[in-house]
This record gives C-alpha cells, structure tokens and sequence, in this order.
C-alpha cells in the first residue's frame, strides 16, 4: 500500500482513521486497473472516470500527477509476468472534516478472475427496482460513479451465490438489462458488438467495455448501444461481462439456459490483451 507524501506504508501501520467517511458511509470513489508487464492498462481512462465521479459527488482531489505518482510508487517492482490488479482508492476523509484520504494498493488478480476469462460465467437476471432511465432523471443521485458504497453489489453477489450462479444482470423494471453488479455487459447479434448506453440509463461508464467497443472494427464489428430485453440476450449469438480484472468472460448460462462456446471470444480476449488462463 503507499500513501501520498508517505510512499510505501508497511504491513501493519495505520492509514485510515476510524471516522473516515470512506468507511463509515461508503462516502468515496475507486478504480482498480490491471497491471500488465508492470504497467497500468487504460490508466489515462480509468483517472478521468475518477475525475468525472469526483465532480457529480463534489470530492476534492489532488493534482493527477500527485495519483500517478502514487500508482507509480506502489507498482515499483512489481514482477511484469505478474497480473496485478492495481487500485486507487479516494475517500471524503475524516467524519469531522479534512482532507481526502488517499491510497493504493496492489495484489495478484484473483485466480476467480482468470478462471472466469479462461471458463466463463453462470448468469442470473435479478430485479433492481428501477426504471431503465430513470436514475440519470433524479438530480440528487449521483449516477454513473464507482463508489465505495458497495451494499447494493454486495447483496446481489451474495444471491448469486446462493442460487448458485457466478454472477447477476440487473434488469429495470420496464424490462432492460442494465449492467452486473461488477462488470458492464457486451453482446453479439450478427456483426452488431452491443452494450448497454450509460448516460441513458446512470449505469458505470465501462473503461473495458468502452475500449472493446472503440476498437471492435479490427475485428469486422460495428459498436452499438442498445437497451437488451433478457429475451434480446437469449436470442443474441454472444454474451460477456467485461471488467477491468476479468477483461472478457463469456457467460456460458443465462437463466440456467445453457449457451454455446463463441469462436468470438478468443479473438476479442486477443483484441483486449488478455490470455485466457
């Protein structure tokens, strides 16, 4: 973990305070990049969804030079054949008021995260109670962000795993898929590569997803945003969850509706940089 104007905080020493609004209120804002040959993939993307966060939610922030210092320094030595998954985490600070507390840490990828880019996922629809575009309507909440506020995410992963499902897609209450609880949804129809619009819908901006897109001409497809029906995503010739650890991961059940393989897959992993391993 390192620490602005502390550099590298050992195991063991205090960086949060126990009234940091962070913990108290999920009252922050996060990005997690993965690190590959020992550096950040998109870091220039992922700074300015933070930066974009921090304005709807009023968070002060320091210079981005002073975050890439500290991305900089919590990386330094990092093993380049290691994944890593790199995060920096920026919360309102103390309860009583200060400064934002500011920190990054950094960790292997997870071995589920590899294994659902090698194997792909089992997915569920789950109600979120909301209108497909009603979020970005309500001027008071803030849409769009990674918050740290993570309960509604949590609580969604917890059902997963007690219907036995990998994952989640949140669908609205008019009838749309909107996003997982930790990844933005991509499909296939034809030569159609399709998510899910964000500022329509208040869902998180995908840095991964928005990339995919932004390049799937190199492999012949036209990028879309549409509003997907569960039965659109039945009917459609690929579906995955793209994050920033995960990358790319087919989901290979919908609804216990088992899906075939997608001989897309493998290029789109190669398109993004990541070995399915």
């Amino acid at each position: 973990m390192a620490v602005p104007g502390r550099g590298v905080v050992p195991a063991g020493e205090a960086v949060l305070r126990g009234d940091d609004r962070g913990v108290l209120h999920g009252d922050g804002l996060f990005e997690t990049l993965h690190l590959r040959g020992g550096q950040p993939w998109l870091l220039d993307a992922h700074l300015a969804r933070l930066r974009a966060g921090a304005a709807v939610i009023g968070l002060a922030l320091p210079p981005t030079d002073v975050l890439v210092e500290l991305l900089d320094t919590v990386r330094a030595g990092w093993p380049p054949e290691v994944e890593g998954a790199l995060r920096l985490v920026c919360t309102r600070g103390p309860e009583g008021g200060g400064p934002a507390t500011i920190y990054a840490t950094l960790g292997e990828v997870p071995a589920a995260a590899r294994r659902a880019r090698r194997d792909g996922v089992t997915v569920a629809t789950l109600p979120l109670g909301v209108a497909a575009r009603s979020r970005p309507e309500l001027g008071w909440l803030p849409a769009g962000v990674k918050s740290t506020s993570y309960a509604v995410s949590t609580a969604a992963r917890r059902w997963a795993e007690r219907a036995g499902v990998d994952d989640v897609l949140w669908v609205s209450t008019d009838g749309y898929v909107l996003e997982a609880p930790t990844a933005n949804v991509v499909w296939l129809t034809g030569t159609a590569l399709c998510t899910v619009p964000a500022a329509q819908t208040g869902i998180l901006p995908g840095v991964t997803a928005t990339w995919l897109l932004d390049h799937a001409h190199e492999l012949g497809l036209q990028p879309e945003e549409r509003l997907p029906t569960p039965t659109d995503l039945h009917k459609a010739d690929a579906i995955w969850l793209t994050s920033s650890l995960r990358g790319l991961a087919e989901i290979r059940s919908l609804d216990k509706s088992p899906r075939p393989h997608s001989p897309v897959t493998a290029p789109l992993l190669t398109l993004l940089g990541f070995e399915a391993r």
